[in-house]
C-alpha cells in the first residue's frame, strides 16, 4: 500500500511539474495548494532533494523546484525512494532480492510465480508514468506508440 508519505512526495512533484522549472515555489506555497501539513512536507522536498529529484536553494528568492524534466521522472522512482521496493514478497523484488526464510524451493513456488507477476504489473505501470504523462493524463508507453 502507498504510504501518506509518499502520496504527499507524488501531491507536491506534481505541483512542481505544472510549474516553470525555474521557478522556485516555497514549501508554504505547496503545502497550501495540496492541503498538505508543512512540517511534514519539508522532510519529504528534503528526501527528494538529497535524491536528485528536486532542487532548492534557501534564502530570499529560494524554494523548490523539479531537478530534472518532469517527462524523466516517473511514479516508479517516486514510490523507491519513499517507500522502498515494489514488491509485494521480498524475494520477487528486483531491487531488494532476499530469499523468504521458510521457502522450500523457489522454482516451484507458486505464491512466489504470481506474486512476481503482480510485482511486474505495478513496476510497467509505475516505471512507464512520468509526472508529465500523469499530467497530461497518458502514460509514458502511449506517448511512445504514437
Amino acid at each position: 500500500m502507498l504510504s501518506q508519505k509518499c502520496k504527499y512526495a507524488l501531491q507536491a512533484l506534481l505541483v512542481l511539474a505544472r510549474e516553470n522549472s525555474e521557478e522556485l515555489l516555497l514549501v508554504s506555497e505547496i503545502a497550501e495548494r495540496e492541503n498538505l501539513p508543512k512540517k511534514f512536507l519539508e522532510a519529504i522536498l528534503l528526501e527528494l532533494n538529497r535524491n536528485g529529484l528536486v532542487r532548492s536553494r534557501r534564502g530570499r528568492g529560494g524554494g523548490y523546484a523539479l531537478a530534472k524534466p518532469a517527462d524523466l521522472i516517473t511514479f516508479g522512482q517516486v514510490v523507491r525512494i519513499m517507500d522502498g521496493p515494489l514488491a509485494p514478497l521480498s524475494c520477487v523484488s528486483v531491487n531488494y532480492y532476499r530469499r523468504c526464510d521458510d521457502c522450500k524451493d523457489e522454482q516451484s513456488c507458486e505464491i512466489r510465480r504470481v506474486m512476481r507477476r503482480v510485482r511486474d504489473a505495478i513496476a510497467n505501470e509505475l516505471d512507464g508514468t512520468s509526472l508529465a504523462a500523469a499530467l497530461s493524463s497518458t502514460t509514458t508507453k502511449e506517448l511512445l506508440a504514437s
